[in-house]
């Protein structure tokens, strides 16, 4: 499957990642599935409860506010987002260990490196596949 999106959505878990430095920032995404790619049609950067540069947790309340919205707009939950603010964008240990939903779609924000780089992952069955994304020009 191939993760597909806006460059402004890309720009705006980028600029969600930055802000909430030095600790990860995430956050859920909601879209469309068409044939082999999940289209994402709108980004809903979260707050992390858990504050640090390590883990992040999604507030429940927040990301049920989240799904409610999707499903106005008739859209549907395709996975999360989360950044690593020193670290590759590959899931840790933890990411792998904590993924719920084989369908569903981890994007990885690394700010490791000087440019940003951002990956998406199926984890299923303590096994992580990478998917390709596409950052649309518009």
């Amino acid at each position: 499957m191939t993760v597909q999106l806006r460059r402004a959505d890309y720009d705006a878990i980028v600029a969600h990642a930055v802000r909430c430095l030095p600790n990860e920032a995430c956050g859920v995404i909601g879209g469309r599935v068409e044939g082999e790619t999940k289209v994402i049609e709108k980004v809903y950067p979260l707050d992390n409860p858990d504050q640090s540069p390590e883990h992040f947790s999604i507030d429940p309340k927040s990301q049920l506010a989240a799904v409610k919205d999707m499903r106005a707009l008739g859209l549907s939950p395709l996975g999360n987002f989360h950044s690593h603010p020193s670290t590759p964008a590959r899931p840790s240990a933890e990411d792998i260990r904590l993924a719920y939903n084989p369908n569903d779609s981890y994007l990885i924000l690394s700010l490791a490196e000087e440019s940003p780089v951002l990956k998406s992952f199926r984890i299923a069955h303590g096994e992580a596949s990478p998917e390709p994304v596409c950052v649309l020009r518009v």
